[in-house]
């Protein structure tokens, strides 16, 4: 059976990359967290990867907006080991925080030139405050590799700076028409609604986006926070039997990196 291997990227502020790491090995990858200094001092440490992640947090305080110091590190940094890195068919995943660094890098929707230019960000809650809660998610799109097909889930969001906008309806359009809207907010019968159902007011709902290739993913809710069924609110009334849904994301990635990578 090949080996795994993921790189969890840590920066000043990055604070979710110890159960992003775990999550990752309880779907059997040998996971590491590395200071995203030491990849931009060595970019060939890439190599040895097959699935990239950008973990939750506030990335350097989140000073200049969220993301954007970590996303600019990307950018004058490592644009090109990234579109390798995806190039060669691998795997990128960014949660809440690390959402908010692929869209501002470009990386999240992706595609030409013209998508890749601003018109895609994430921006404050429309509740003007930090949200805690739990979401129900439903997935929207069957190209992309860490998403089952068909099963909502529940996880919870923590961010202030949520809100998914297009810079216009076109823009939109061409995420539903593409297939890059990865997960909506729902409530628990799987129907899109108001705050709190949708918790900061994101465009169509949207809580998650994917790249033409699908195997790209940012999202603003915690799947490293809901890997264990006692993670649950509810955990001693539910009868279903089923683990934490937070981990259909990551074993679907680390099967797919061993299949096809």
């Amino acid at each position: 059976m090949a080996e795994v291997r993921a790189i969890v990227m840590r920066a000043a502020g990055i604070n979710c990359d110890m159960e992003t790491e775990y999550a990752l090995e309880l779907a059997g990858a040998k996971a590491e967290r590395v200071h995203i200094n030491r990849v931009i001092e060595s970019k060939e440490l890439l190599d040895q990867y097959q699935i990239m992640v950008f973990p939750g947090g506030f990335s350097y305080g989140d000073d200049v907006a969220a993301g954007k110091i970590l996303a600019n590190q990307v950018v004058h940094h490592l644009s090109e080991p990234v579109a390798k890195f995806i190039g060669d068919g691998k795997l990128v995943l960014g949660i809440c925080n690390g959402f908010q660094v692929l869209v501002k890098a470009g990386v999240l929707p992706g595609g030409d030139s013209a998508m890749r230019q601003e018109q895609v960000t994430i921006t404050n809650n429309d509740s003007g405050k930090f949200e805690d809660r739990w979401v129900y998610l439903s997935p929207q799109t069957d190209r992309c590799v860490f998403i089952e097909a068909g099963r909502r889930i529940y996880l919870p969001v923590a961010h202030a700076e949520g809100k998914v906008v297009t810079k216009d309806s076109g823009v939109l359009e061409t995420l539903r028409s593409e297939g890059r809207i990865a997960f909506k907010y729902v409530d628990e019968d799987g129907r899109e609604g108001d705050y709190p159902v949708n918790p900061n007011g994101s465009v169509d709902s949207i809580a998650g986006l994917t790249d033409a290739t699908g195997r790209v993913l940012g999202l603003m809710p915690h799947p490293e926070r809901f890997v264990r069924r006692t993670q649950h609110p509810r955990w001693s009334r539910m009868q279903d039997g089923r683990g934490g849904d937070g981990m259909t994301i990551f074993n679907n990635a680390v099967r797919y990196a061993r299949e096809n990578v």
